[in-house]
Parts: structure tokens; C-alpha cells; sequence
């Protein structure tokens, strides 16, 4: 099921780009981003007490808070700079250049995590590299 998940997660990552290329038009990108956050508070929560979650609020530890703040801290300074670029490059070449993320979050599970990284891990974060490489150059 992670998979479906992940693939959703995938497409609307890409209509994610394609529509805030255009709602940035004539927009400051860091109000975008502000705009943009109150709708993800919105559907989040909305999502919380629809699931009935709202009570998992107790269980919620100190550090599982810390590094879900930390977290949305970097989310944050993500979306700044993903919309910026987006506002002032093109989405074909902004989009995957973010996504070189992947390569980047592979590495850090590897160092911070201890996730094993096979030949197969190694190979495709080799191709995204060079794929990023030759879309930025």
C-alpha cells in the first residue's frame, strides 16, 4: 500500500508545481507560501478529526514533538525556496532539481537512520544525480 501511496504523493507533488507556477503570477512567493500553508493546516486538520485523531494528541511525546517541529521547520524553509525558484525559473527544470531530494534523503537515512543502501539504492541515486546534472548545465 505504500507504494499507491507514495505514487499519489507523486502526483500531486507535480500538480503542486504546475499550479503554483501559475498562482505565483504577480505574486510575492513568500506569501504564496503563506497562502499556500494555510490551506495545508486546513485539509491536515480537517483530516485529523474526520479519522477521529484528534485524541493521539496525548500520546504525542516531547521528543517526537521536537523533531516534528524541526521537521516542519525545514518543510517550511523548503517550500520558500522551492517557490521562489519557482517563480523566477522554469517548473521543467525546478521540479526535478527539487527532487533531487530523493538522492539527498537516501544518503541522510543512511548516515542518521542506519538504512541499509543496496546496489539497486546506489544505481538509481546515481541516475537521478546525473539527471539533475544535466538539467541544471
Amino acid at each position: 500500500m505504500w507504494a499507491v501511496f507514495a505514487l499519489l504523493s507523486a502526483v500531486f507533488a507535480a500538480l503542486t508545481s504546475i499550479l503554483a507556477r501559475i498562482g505565483l503570477e504577480g505574486v510575492n512567493s513568500h506569501l504564496a507560501v503563506a497562502i499556500r500553508t494555510i490551506v495545508v493546516v486546513i485539509v491536515a486538520w480537517g483530516m485529523v478529526f474526520i479519522t477521529g485523531n484528534q485524541n493521539g494528541i496525548a500520546q504525542v511525546s516531547q521528543r517526537n514533538l521536537i523533531f516534528l517541529v524541526l521537521s516542519g521547520i525545514a518543510t517550511g524553509a523548503s517550500w520558500l525556496f522551492y517557490f521562489r525558484a519557482l517563480q523566477i525559473g522554469e517548473v521543467s527544470r525546478v521540479s526535478p532539481v527539487d527532487r533531487f531530494s530523493v538522492v539527498i534523503t537516501i544518503i541522510l537515512a543512511f548516515i542518521i537512520l542506519g538504512e541499509a543502501v543496496s546496489i539497486k539504492t546506489i544505481i538509481g541515486g546515481a541516475l537521478i544525480t546525473i539527471g539533475t546534472l544535466v538539467l541544471i548545465f
